[in-house]
């Protein structure tokens, strides 16, 4: 039987966007449009239905296995977005709220971390008091002009598709733990 090789992580970041990365604890999100592609279906007795992508979900699994607190803080409420977020072991989300920077606040008070502990990715004008206050800011590629403008960073993919994944691995592989959990993976 051949030996096992471990395999080397393929993924890289620009060295000046790992630094402002490094040193992040806790990762805010926005839903519609980040976690989601931003499309809101409406079923005929008024149910609200989103569409989520695994590989953004298992990206906020992977920040909670490196030590990294992942947060939602959103304009609506769901029923589904709230068994998404319960499957998913997300204890930090705030629903409901336009004025999303003392939600987040008071989410950095509960967790005793600093606006320069914190990252988060946003796509539309309610997210920018957030991201402009945090360490780490980050845009999907659909994301608003005002937005992409703002962010630090704008990933390849578009929300609901894989961005917040893209996000997640920028702090993983800025914190030291992506190719480790990746090994984990590929024995």
């Amino acid at each position: 039987m051949p030996p096992i090789e471990m395999t080397l992580p393929v993924l890289q970041f620009p060295p000046e966007l790992l630094l402002r990365a490094q040193g992040m604890r806790v990762a805010f999100f926005d839903v519609d449009g980040v976690l989601t592609d931003g499309s809101l279906y409406i079923s005929e007795a008024g149910e609200t239905l989103k569409r989520f992508n695994t590989l953004d979900g298992h990206g906020l699994k992977l920040l909670q296995k490196a030590g990294i607190t992942p947060a939602v803080i959103t304009g609506r409420d769901s029923a589904p977005l709230r068994l998404r977020l319960q499957a998913l072991g997300v204890e930090h989300a705030v629903f409901g709220t336009e004025d999303k920077r003392p939600a987040a606040e008071q989410i950095l008070s509960n967790l005793g971390l600093s606006w320069t502990q914190a990252a988060a990715m946003g796509d539309d004008w309610p997210d920018l008091p957030v991201m402009r206050r945090c360490a780490l800011a980050c845009a999907p590629a659909n994301a608003h002009v005002e937005v992409r403008h703002a962010a630090h960073h704008t990933t390849l993919a578009r929300g609901g598709e894989g961005a917040a994944r893209e996000f997640c691995d920028l702090l993983l592989v800025a914190s030291g733990r992506y190719a480790g959990l990746l090994a984990g993976y590929t024995l």
